[in-house]
């Protein structure tokens, strides 16, 4: 059993998609350590000693793959840019009580789930000069947008949205995507919104790019390499921890993201949204 758990931890990536079971399965690639103690306890019932150092290898596996999210720290120092985004829930009576709380010391917010019109909407209107809702997502922002324009990523409707912001230390260009849901061996449509959403951000070249959203991709999704590269992740270089952010009362994994280009992420975090299912996501950046 120890050197089932050690291959798929290190050889998730070499495994069959099965049908689309397996990306799930790697979106709580973490958790899977949690069956190191499991082995060690039943290695110690057994009093056996060559049982206790087989279940080892698979904890040293997993401290070489997640060890060092667990222990980096913010390299901090100045930023010019604080960003967040949030999936406010479709059928969140307080969803603009989780916008005031998340955006207060934001620059920009990115929203998914809204309705027009909703609570949330109203209460970003409320906080920000500048917006530029389309469909069920949108982008608020301090500084000025520009060029902004609906995307299909591929849904047959608009449900992405791409934008300039101008703001005192220069232009970013801002994609706010909520792609398609992945549920076990249901990642297809999902699949596809990634892979059109990587076509957008080759063909874009913004000197500053920046993908706020939710993507229904975990971190450790095999999806996450269409986009991570060319994109860096905030939470990775800048996060504290996994920065879990669904389900809210207890995340197991990470949906919700902050990608960019052409700058450096000092701080990167989790907030709470009330009355979501999803976390809010938040980074500081240096322009």
């Amino acid at each position: 059993m120890s050197a089932v758990v050690a291959v798929a931890l290190a050889g998730h990536s070499l495994i069959p998609a099965f049908g689309g079971f397996t990306p799930i399965l790697e979106s709580l690639l973490p958790w899977v350590g949690l069956t190191v103690p499991l082995l060690l306890a039943a290695a110690a019932m057994a009093r056996s000693a060559a049982a206790a150092l087989a279940a080892l290898v698979p904890g040293v596996v997993w401290a070489a793959m997640f060890g060092s999210t667990l222990l980096s720290t913010p390299p901090g120092g100045p930023s010019d840019l604080a960003v967040g985004t949030i999936n406010v829930g479709v059928r969140n009576n307080a969803s603009g009580e989780a916008v005031r709380t998340v955006a207060k010391d934001l620059d920009l917010l990115a929203a998914q789930e809204l309705t027009s019109g909703g609570p949330a909407a109203k209460q970003l209107n409320k906080m920000f000069k500048y917006r530029y809702p389309v469909s069920t997502v949108g982008l608020w922002s301090r500084y000025p947008i520009s060029d902004a324009r609906p995307i299909d990523v591929g849904l047959g409707w608009p449900r992405a949205l791409r934008a300039v912001v101008t703001t005192p230390k220069g232009k970013v260009t801002v994609y706010v995507m909520h792609l398609a849901s992945a549920r076990p061996g249901q990642t297809t449509s999902r699949d596809a919104t990634l892979a059109q959403a990587r076509r957008l951000i080759d063909a874009d070249h913004s000197k500053r790019v920046l993908l706020l959203g939710d993507l229904n991709t975990a971190t450790t999704d095999r999806g996450m390499r269409g986009l991570t590269p060319p994109l860096t992740d905030a939470q990775r270089v800048a996060g504290d921890g996994f920065g879990f952010t669904w389900p809210a009362e207890f995340p197991i994994t990470r949906p919700d993201h902050i990608l960019f280009r052409g700058m450096t992420a000092t701080k990167a975090g989790v907030a709470p949204a009330t009355g979501s299912d999803h976390r809010a996501a938040i980074a500081s950046l240096r322009l």
